[in-house]
């Protein structure tokens, strides 16, 4: 029997997720596990030896050889034979290292994060500086939190989200990069909102939403008892 595969620390989700060579009328997809986005990022953007991105992964240093030997041998065919890369899945889990104390969510409880400013939901979730989370049971908020960002950029600011065990996200507007994210985080989103913080989230709690509701292709949530647009 094959051993488990030990999932492998990342800090942040990419910001950018699908790559395509210009004039390309290659479409085979190639796919890249986060996990060797994390392997390519360390080493060869933050310029890490292959023993530091072990330490950050979580992992030896024989795996760190093998995860990025993979990821470079499929960018090169994105360079050379013009295919297309999609960054996706991968065994991983998210550890940003952001020190954020919050309140541990309750056993059951479901937590919503919203993008926040001035008691106002702010309207561009990649510049998003604070976060409003609340902590639902029993279709009632029982717990409210304000949350300083410590992260820049969408990918990582999903990242910290997931750390702190948000599962649905309201906001304004987001980009396809930033939908991708939380969509490979496993939160709900729901945008194309504004107005106050309170009342958006109390408008979501009346439309008494059900859990698996359709999702478009971004991964955003709708239902017509609740009016969300359905771009960012």
């Amino acid at each position: 029997m094959p051993r488990p595969c030990r999932q492998r620390r990342i800090r942040k989700f990419p910001d950018y997720w699908v790559f395509t060579a210009d004039g390309s009328v290659n479409d085979e997809l190639i796919t890249m596990g986060v996990d060797e986005y994390e392997a390519i990022r360390l080493i060869d953007y933050e310029g890490m030896n292959q023993e530091e991105c072990a330490a950050s992964m979580g992992v030896a240093r024989t795996t760190v050889t093998s995860i990025y030997t993979s990821a470079r041998s499929k960018l090169s065919k994105l360079i050379i034979e013009g295919k297309k890369l999609r960054i996706t899945g991968g065994a991983y889990h998210i550890c940003s290292g952001a020190d954020i104390e919050i309140s541990r969510k309750r056993e059951g409880a479901v937590r919503i994060a919203v993008p926040y400013e001035n008691g106002q939901v702010f309207r561009h979730f990649g510049r998003s500086r604070v976060f409003k989370l609340y902590d639902i049971s029993a279709g009632m908020i029982i717990e409210e939190q304000i949350v300083q960002s410590t992260e820049e950029g969408h990918g990582s600011l999903v990242g910290m989200l997931k750390e702190l065990n948000v599962d649905k996200l309201i906001c304004g507007g987001i980009g396809a990069g930033a939908r991708t994210a939380v969509n490979e985080a496993g939160i709900e989103l729901y945008h194309g909102k504004d107005g106050t913080a309170d009342d958006v989230v109390l408008a979501f709690l009346a439309a008494d939403l059900r859990t698996g509701r359709d999702k478009d292709s971004s991964g955003a949530c709708s239902d017509p008892g609740f009016d969300f647009k359905t771009e960012g």
